[in-house]
């Protein structure tokens, strides 16, 4: 497994131990121009859950896969919060905020990996 799946994984995790919901793992790998190799999107019922979430997947991708975040952006409202760590990217929603901007389905040509959500 290559270091940049090993951050996907670090993220789901960190997702999961907030209880985030409705995890989406993108993989943009194949796509020439891509962004980023993987999108890892989720969403919290709150602003103060969106913000926890961000808070463990930070954590967890420092502690799990030895990165950091090159920039977070929307913690301020806590809506929708994005995370560049560079090969990944990390999008946490409102549901409300990640039905109306619909990440998950703007590369159609792209493998989408669904995550249980743990209850």
């Amino acid at each position: 497994m290559d270091q940049t799946q090993v951050l996907v994984q670090a993220i789901v995790k960190g997702l999961q131990e907030k209880k985030g919901k409705n995890i989406v793992v993108v993989d943009l790998s194949p796509i020439e121009g891509a962004i980023c190799q993987y999108m890892v999107i989720g969403e919290g019922n709150s602003p103060s859950q969106v913000s926890a979430l961000c808070d463990s997947v930070w954590d967890f991708a420092r502690r799990e896969a030895g990165e950091k975040t090159l920039s977070i952006d929307g913690e301020q409202r806590a809506e929708w919060i994005g995370m560049d760590y560079g090969t990944v990217m990390v999008h946490i929603f409102l549901p409300e905020k990640r039905k109306f901007y619909n990440l998950d389905t703007l590369w159609e040509d792209a493998k989408t990996t669904a995550i249980p959500n743990l209850d």
